[in-house]
């Protein structure tokens, strides 16, 4: 069923009307609770969605283009990005093996460094630190590989992009399936970490699909952001491993974000990762919903779909010059 351009603008304005409400009747609880804090997230908040809905109106077909494609295209792309996985191991001998060697090695390398050669320099109390680090390097690794991958589709995949018929705006969203495919291997993996260490699956831990579905919609407005740009400033690819290098330190995947003094709590969090990695532990050993941080909820999913709105402008501007650059 095609819904009305009148009626997509109803719906949308109608849930920012209702995210609102929300958030204005939501009292926090706490004696560390600052009412001050509280009101200016508020009105940021607030005022995010009251902007987002008016432009949304206003370039509504700009807005409402490309997830109409995805949509119309989801069969090809679920064959696309099976087969994108596939080839990106054939020849070689271990195939896929070797893609989940690598995050692998990675974990067991921070662990032998911070827990048998230096321990006590990364502690916490919440739960073992193997566990602990586990549950932040396994949605990095899926941002770090999505983003990358996602980043450059257009660039590989140029033969496709020259072709008129061809919907160009479903290879951002292949790259990020296909990465999500060793995803699920390593959030397997976690679960066994866990069970190790005597935190078994329980009904917190269906949160997972719940925050994976969180990362896999912001690093698809993410890329589609920075697959249309990179086109045109290829330089573009080196900064983002630039800010991979530094966003793993910016994170709270090596370190405990509890330890962190108050003031740069609210500079730390505006990070939507914040969100993803600490909503990793809450579902594995902190037994906690997402809706018990609700701002941070509320914040990461305004932020989300700003960014997936500005990265679907930015792409369809630009697309009709792809094929002449690449």
């Amino acid at each position: 069923m095609r819904i009305s351009k009148k009626g997509g603008i109803t719906i949308f304005c109608l849930i920012g009307l209702l995210m609102s409400v929300v958030i204005l009747v939501h009292q926090n609880q706490g004696p560390n609770v600052n009412p001050q804090e509280e009101l200016l997230k508020k009105v940021i908040s607030c005022g995010v969605i009251l902007v987002s809905c008016i432009i949304f109106a206003k370039w509504y077909d700009k807005f409402t283009t490309l997830p109409v494609e995805l949509y119309q295209s989801r069969h090809l792309i679920w064959k696309l990005a099976k087969n994108d996985f596939k080839k990106r191991y054939a020849g070689s001998y271990l195939g896929a093996v070797w893609a989940m060697a690598q995050p692998v090695v990675t974990v067991a390398m921070y662990y032998i460094v911070f827990e048998l050669i230096m321990p006590g320099t990364s502690r916490t109390e919440e739960a073992p630190f193997v566990l602990f680090l586990t549950a932040g390097l396994v949605p990095w690794f899926y941002f770090n590989e999505a983003w990358n991958n996602g980043t450059n589709a257009l660039r590989e995949y140029d033969y496709l992009v020259k072709k008129v018929v061809f919907k160009i705006s479903i290879l951002p969203v292949i790259k990020v399936i296909a990465a999500t495919f060793i995803h699920v291997f390593f959030v397997a993996v976690l679960l066994i970490v866990a069970a190790l260490y005597g935190y078994y699956p329980s009904v917190y831990t269906l949160q997972l699909f719940y925050y994976s579905a969180c990362l896999f919609v912001f690093v698809l407005a993410l890329s589609y952001t920075t697959c249309a740009i990179v086109v045109f400033f290829k330089d573009l690819s080196q900064i983002i491993n630039i800010i991979l290098q530094i966003g793993i330190w910016a994170t709270p995947i090596l370190w405990d974000i509890n330890g962190m003094d108050a003031k740069w709590l609210l500079v730390l969090k505006l990070n939507p990762l914040v969100y993803i990695v600490e909503g990793y532990r809450s579902a594995i050993y902190r037994k906690e919903w997402f809706f018990q941080d609700f701002f941070s909820t509320m914040y990461f999913w305004i932020a989300t779909v700003v960014l997936f709105g500005l990265g679907a402008a930015i792409f369809r501007r630009l697309k009709v010059h792809f094929a002449d650059v690449l």
